[in-house]
């Protein structure tokens, strides 16, 4: 902030001095002085002013050696001196004087400008603060030191120096902005735009503290302000490299990132070694998401200030978000090295390794939070499916359980099921009957939808020897997996064993269906949903009749009758109708179709997509089964899922119209519109609703603008 030399002012108060000097000791002079050392003198003061100082300083030094100690003849001499920049020679006259006239405060201040010339501030400051002894009277002394102070960084003492200097004359700038510029630098801006702004209202003309008016009031957020004062001060200095740079801060703290990457190229042209704000730049960077940029910035930064957690923490967070964990981390790791009470660099460590799959350095990090912060609920959470994922079952379920019961969380009750039948399954593997029944039950009781719970609990009754809802369960298993072969020939083993076809107990070994962990599916709620109608035209009768003509008497009479209940759109009574058909013919796909698509009305899409699953288990040809799980599966926002579905039926059947509008639909969501297009005309094709032929034309000319 020294933003001036002070040699020309001091020239000028040691002229002063020594003019005050001669006005208060002439008539001394005049008194003691001999007639032929006063005419040397005279000669010296005409040769003074002709700026002939060497030969001025023989006259005095003759004079001297007639009228011995005279303190006029060595004051004068310790002035040409100065003059002649013979510092040392010039305090050796002045201390002659001193010793003459030891109550002169005029004389230490001279001293202290000499001192002060040679950046001997200690020693200014002492014949300063004489002078203040002997004559505190003499205002401009306060300003000799308080310049001294704030040369020597003492903004404090300045301050309140400058303050009582100013207190007689108010209109003296280079104090005012002496004042302002202590202010400043001791960081109080507020005090230090107050005195620019005395300064600016005052003469705008002569003002010329801009660059350091604009670093104050971008001291104090007023960002727009800085802006425009800075501007001026490079309009009067374009070169000035603290306006550029404050000029860069204040545009990137409102927003004006291109204005302000502008200005950090001309910082960065007129001074490339300049690195302590290449952090505010590499901030810069990273907010353009030019990331590659900013890291480079980051680590120029931390080359020369490698104790700055925060450049650390920054470079961390672009690496993350070029999902490159690996970088992530260790710069992570190294903040919080250099901040180790940091939370949230710990919560960011735990985020990552649990992003790498790590979750057992997670668990490391997740704990440290919570010791410090026992109520995080977020890290709750996370710690809680961390345990879970490392097969921790029981300390994730307790986990889950108290987060429960702070408030409700539908992942975490997903979670808190999935762990249930998980830590059933290891219970069941164990052995331990007791404690998988417990697990599977209480799974159940949440409302599970993985039939191993289902599977698991019959095995766990079965092994305790409780066999009344066994049959159930399993039936439940089946339906919910029909895929499943190891369940239906567990619940075959245990009917045999119930009719004492096999008098040995059962197994208690597991066949695990899926060895991954229960997993959250998380919906897109953008995906695109198909839509179409259900299909039960084409429906098609099994050729192969095994069982006896009176029950299939009475299918085909449940089926009527339920079709009767389906047109009147009495749903749960047609529902009960085709169940009672499917007793007795259960591998009718048609049956199958019909009790899916009720679901399907009922929204109930899991029992739809069941039944559906069983049509073309029954039937793996059956066309209508795979399109309507397809739409289910559309429902449900699983595209790709359905997609598969609708491509089996035109397999099957190329002609099969409604299923390439439906695979259409959801390519056009893909934003695959050329193969949208092929399979609207290939609809047209096949299609024999003259209705639909107007809507898939538009739809085509849409797509083809």
């Amino acid at each position: 902030m020294k933003s001036r030399s002070r040699t020309i002012k001091n020239q000028f108060l040691v002229s002063a001095i020594l003019s005050l000097s001669l006005i208060s000791f002439g008539v001394q002079a005049e008194a003691y002085m001999s007639p032929e050392a006063n005419i040397l003198y005279q000669q010296a003061c005409t040769l003074e002013y002709q700026h002939n100082y060497n030969e001025a300083i023989k006259k005095i030094q003759e004079a001297i050696a007639i009228a011995g100690e005279d303190a006029l003849l060595y004051t004068k001499l310790a002035g040409l001196y100065s003059e002649t920049d013979q510092y040392d020679k010039a305090l050796e006259a002045y201390n002659v004087v001193v010793r003459l006239r030891p109550d002169d405060a005029f004389v230490y201040i001279s001293i202290g400008n000499i001192y002060e010339l040679q950046s001997k501030h200690i020693q200014a400051l002492e014949a300063y603060n004489q002078a203040l002894k002997i004559f505190p009277q003499y205002k401009y002394n306060y300003l000799n030191i308080a310049n001294v102070q704030y040369q020597m960084n003492d903004y404090t003492s300045a301050i309140e120096n400058y303050e009582q200097f100013l207190g007689t004359y108010s209109n003296h700038r280079e104090a005012r902005e002496s004042l302002a510029n202590s202010y400043l630098s001791s960081n109080n801006p507020e005090k230090a735009i107050k005195e620019y702004e005395i300064l600016y209202e005052a003469d705008s003309v002569k003002f010329k503290d801009y660059t350091n008016y604009g670093l104050a009031l971008f001291k104090t957020k007023n960002y727009s302000k800085a802006v425009e004062i800075l501007e001026k001060a490079l309009e009067r200095d374009p070169d000035s490299l603290a306006a550029h740079m404050s000029l860069a801060l204040s545009y990137q703290e409102l927003g004006k990132n291109e204005a302000s990457y502008n200005q950090y190229q001309i910082v960065f042209k007129q001074a490339p070694s300049l690195h302590s704000i290449r952090f505010d730049y590499a901030n810069l960077l990273a907010d353009m998401e030019k990331n590659v940029e900013a890291i480079a910035q980051y680590k120029i930064y931390v080359s020369h200030y490698g104790e700055d957690a925060r450049a650390y923490k920054n470079m961390a967070i672009v690496y993350k978000r070029l999902n490159d964990y690996d970088n992530t981390i260790v710069n992570y790791e190294k903040s919080l090295a250099l901040d180790p009470a940091n939370l949230e660099l710990k919560k960011e460590l735990a985020n990552c390794y649990h992003m790498k799959k790590d979750y057992v350095t997670a668990l490391k990090f997740y704990d440290a939070v919570l010791e410090a912060s026992p109520k995080d609920y977020d890290i709750k959470v996370n710690k809680a499916i961390a345990l879970h994922a490392v097969e921790r079952y029981e300390d994730a379920i307790d986990l889950y359980n108290e987060i429960l019961s702070e408030k409700s969380n539908p992942i975490v009750e997903s979670n808190l099921t999935d762990a249930l039948v998980a830590q059933g399954r290891v219970e069941l593997e164990a052995k331990n009957f007791t404690n998988s029944t417990k697990a599977f039950e209480k799974a159940i009781a949440r409302g599970t939808k993985d039939s191993f719970a289902y599977f698991g609990l019959a095995k766990s009754y079965r092994a305790c020897g409780v066999t009344d809802k066994v049959s159930e369960l399993y039936e439940k298993a089946i339906s919910m997996a029909p895929g499943v072969t190891s369940y239906s020939e567990d619940y075959a083993e245990f009917i045999a064993e119930s009719n004492a076809l096999k008098p040995a107990r059962p197994s208690a070994d597991v066949e695990t269906v899926d060895g991954n962990l229960p997993s959250i599916s998380v919906e897109n709620p953008d995906a695109p949903a198909v839509v179409a109608e259900e299909v039960t035209q084409g429906e098609k009768v099994k050729e192969e009749v095994v069982a006896p003509v009176v029950e299939v008497d009475k299918n085909k009479e449940l089926i009527k009758k339920g079709d009767e209940l389906y047109k009147n759109d009495d749903y749960d009574e047609s529902l009960k109708s085709y169940k009672a058909a499917l007793k007795l013919n259960a591998e009718d796909e048609v049956t199958l179709l019909k009790i899916g698509n009720i679901y399907k009305i009922k929204n109930d899409n899991s029992k739809a997509m069941d039944f559906y699953k069983k049509a073309i288990i029954v039937n793996p040809d059956y066309t209508d089964g795979w399109f309507n799980l397809g739409l289910v599966y559309a429902n449900e926002s699983n595209i790709e899922k359905s997609k598969e579905c609708f491509q089996k039926v035109v397999a099957i059947d190329p002609e099969y119209a409604y299923s390439y509008y439906a695979l259409a639909i959801a390519l056009e969501g893909d934003d695959n519109k050329e193969a949208a297009i092929e399979n609207y005309k290939l609809f047209l094709k096949y299609n024999k609703d003259i209705n639909m032929v107007k809507l898939v034309e538009d739809r085509i000319n849409n797509l083809q603008k």
